[in-house]
């Protein structure tokens, strides 16, 4: 595999990534109360548990883009 190939593959694959990102982040806020009062009844939640593991999905779903989609990437751009 080259380095253009790869920084072609982490480019692309952090595109989605971001994407899914945003749209949930965007679902999270816009339709709080329904996502909230759907998923607490489905897990048996309150609602600040539910909350709570809305922030921790997106801010580990945030951390591993980073790290493993946008950083690689980057390192081989500045790399070429």
């Amino acid at each position: 595999m080259t380095q253009e190939f790869l920084t072609t593959v982490f480019g692309w694959m952090t595109v989605p990534n971001i994407a899914v990102l945003l749209f949930s982040t965007l679902m999270i806020v816009t339709m709080q109360d329904w996502i909230v009062g759907m998923h607490g009844r489905m897990f048996h939640m309150e609602r600040a548990e539910v909350q709570r593991a809305h922030f921790q999905y997106l801010a580990n779903y945030k951390i591993l883009t980073l790290t493993f989609c946008l950083m690689p990437w980057l390192a081989l751009k500045l790399a070429s």
